[in-house]
């Protein structure tokens, strides 16, 4: 009899909405239903994705990462009460996206956290107000903290860029060369044993994995060092997240590491940018044009151009500091302001050439870039 109850328990589970709730998000891609160019850019994604030590700190599961609509929808200004919502399940996504030169890949990896808690709420709530009326009244922040003080916020999302030198047509004997790890508006410069290079600071590699630390309550991503000065603040622990494929329900792990899965930044975030304001974005932005150099699908060498007009810039939050968390398009190093707004995210190999003041070799034509519509054949792999 008691089986039997068993049993009858295991098929009402299967049907109902305890099952549905299991499910994956909408955004979450399976690599199944990928084809040409978008299932070859998640397969490099992942062959060079970061390792990701989480430091876990008061809040844990604040400091869990997973996708911006965790929560079944794109609003940005729920996110911070709905993260205490536990019928809203934290699976482990990594937003990405992928630009190719002659010579080299470059990948964003972006880790979204619903809640930015490294400021006291009611401090934050009350210090946002009166800069932003200093900026109302003076046309500017009175202060010079508005872009870079600590202060909690609904939202977050920081990550790195992965650049990997390519080494014939199959991607998998490519190697990673630099890394550039995005941490309140500062860039931290690494660089592998793969290059000759001197400027930045070493960076581990398990495979051709980078080891990055993303800090608790504000997550801004280091190189792991695993030292107790790095950890000192993960007092619950650190949670290594995995490139396996697989996006792992952080509330449900036991053990130290789970598996995170990636998702198309281009395919989700930035579609809802090109609508400028709205109930995911905030603030918006005219980047003006963007100019980059590329190959025609005839091989030859052009100026392309874009202007994209207004782009969501700011997620859409209300708690604490409002609308403070930035995609990738919108980061940006504070010791170089005066750079164009997007360079980093649009045109990274100007970039990376010159932090790590790089030769000939490394090429500045792109043969893929989504976002400027560069494409060629795919590449051998």
């Amino acid at each position: 009899m008691k089986d039997k109850i068993l049993i009858g328990l295991l098929l009402f589970l299967s049907v109902s909405g305890f099952a549905r709730d299991r499910k994956p998000p909408a955004d979450s891609i399976p690599t199944k239903n990928l084809s040409g160019r978008q299932l070859l850019d998640k397969q490099i994604a992942a062959q060079f994705a970061p390792l990701i030590y989480q430091g876990l700190g008061d809040e844990p599961r604040a400091d869990y990462i997973t996708n911006f609509d965790f929560d079944g929808d794109w609003k940005g200004d729920n996110n911070w009460n709905n993260l205490d919502n536990r019928k809203y399940h934290l699976r482990a996504f990594v937003y990405y996206s992928l630009l190719e030169t002659i010579t080299h890949y470059f990948i964003f990896y972006a880790n979204f956290h619903p809640r930015d808690y490294k400021g006291g709420g009611a401090k934050t709530s009350i210090l946002d107000t009166l800069i932003k009326e200093g900026i109302r009244r003076a046309g500017k922040d009175p202060t010079g903290l508005a872009d870079d003080i600590a202060l909690s916020h609904e939202n977050d999302l920081e990550g790195c860029l992965v650049v990997v030198e390519k080494h014939g047509a199959n991607f998998k004997e490519a190697v990673v060369v630099y890394v550039e790890a995005m941490a309140h508006h500062y860039f931290n410069k690494y660089r592998t044993t793969n290059t000759r290079s001197s400027a930045g600071e070493l960076i581990d590699l398990q495979e051709q994995h980078p080891m990055i630390f993303s800090e608790p309550k504000g997550h801004g991503v280091f190189s792991y060092s695993g030292s107790r000065e790095q950890l000192k603040k993960s007092n619950n622990g650190v949670l290594m997240y995995e490139p396996k494929g697989r996006a792992d329900d952080a509330d449900e792990v036991r053990g130290k590491s789970l598996s995170y899965d990636l998702i198309s930044l281009q395919e989700t975030l930035w579609k809802r940018a090109e609508g400028g304001t709205n109930d995911t974005f905030g603030e918006a932005f005219d980047y003006g044009k963007i100019i980059v150099t590329g190959v025609k699908p005839d091989g030859k060498e052009t100026k392309f151009e874009k202007k994209f007009g207004k782009i969501g810039t700011n997620f859409l939050g209300n708690v604490g500091f409002k609308n403070k968390a930035r995609p990738p398009w919108s980061w940006y190093d504070e010791a170089e302001k005066d750079r164009p707004p997007g360079e980093w995210f649009f045109n990274p190999a100007a970039i990376i050439a010159r932090h790590f003041s790089l030769e000939q070799k490394f090429s500045l034509v792109y043969v893929y870039h989504p976002f400027l519509k560069i494409g060629v054949a795919e590449p051998g792999r």
